[in-house]
């Protein structure tokens, strides 16, 4: 559960923050308070992808370029359509390192209006112009095509493979060809994934305050 809670707040956050960001004015405020909910939902992942149930480790959908190669050719095993398989552990990863990239351009962007980020002062003229055209530019479109790959595909499977992507990503259960190992999702997991995600937030909240303060 801790897992598809992230995923589905993160898709929502995201969302948000590329629409406030599109109205502008007052709804930049939604656009910073939504970055730093998408900077701090990014740690708990990142912190997740080492302590959570099996199949949100990475070690789970960490693949080696020969096992990528040979799953582009056709060689594939049952055991990769139980997490993420190769191509979908590619995805991920870029999703995630391109949000990570996206938030960190975020906090030194200005767009010289009323919309300046917290790392600003920190940074050259020259920095806070390059990443600010990255981050309005270059940055959120890399996000939608990346965002809009992300829904082909899990139409493509639904559509051609018969095989619903979603439905695990609600419910939590899926059906595998093999016997698989269950994530742990105990009471214990998901109190441990709450300290971590209100850890996460309260180290945003007390960084972009010291940032600002200084």
């Amino acid at each position: 559960m801790p897992t598809r809670v992230f995923h589905w707040a993160l898709s929502a956050c995201v969302i948000g923050s590329i629409a406030s960001a599109q109205f502008g004015g007052n709804a930049m405020e939604w656009h910073f308070l939504l970055g730093y909910a998408v900077f701090s939902l990014l740690l708990f992942r990142l912190i997740w992808g080492f302590v959570g149930g099996h199949w949100s480790r990475f070690a789970t959908f960490l693949y080696s370029p020969r096992n990528i190669f040979n799953y582009i050719k056709g060689h594939r095993h049952p055991e990769q359509a139980i997490g993420h398989n190769p191509m979908g552990a590619i995805s991920v990863f870029a999703l995630l390192g391109l949000l990570l990239i996206q938030v960190a351009s975020g906090f030194i962007s200005d767009d010289e209006i009323g919309a300046t980020g917290p790392l600003v002062q920190f940074a050259s003229h020259a920095t806070v112009r390059f990443a600010t055209f990255y981050h309005k530019d270059i940055g959120k479109l890399m996000l939608i095509g990346l965002i809009a790959l992300h829904i082909g595909t899990i139409i493509y499977y639904f559509l051609k493979k018969k095989e619903n992507l979603v439905h695990p990503m609600i419910q939590g259960d899926k059906r595998t060809p093999i016997n698989a190992t269950n994530s742990r999702d105990n009471v214990q997991t998901r109190a441990l994934a709450l300290v971590v995600i209100l850890s996460c937030a309260t180290f945003v909240i007390w960084f972009v305050k010291v940032a600002g303060s200084v």
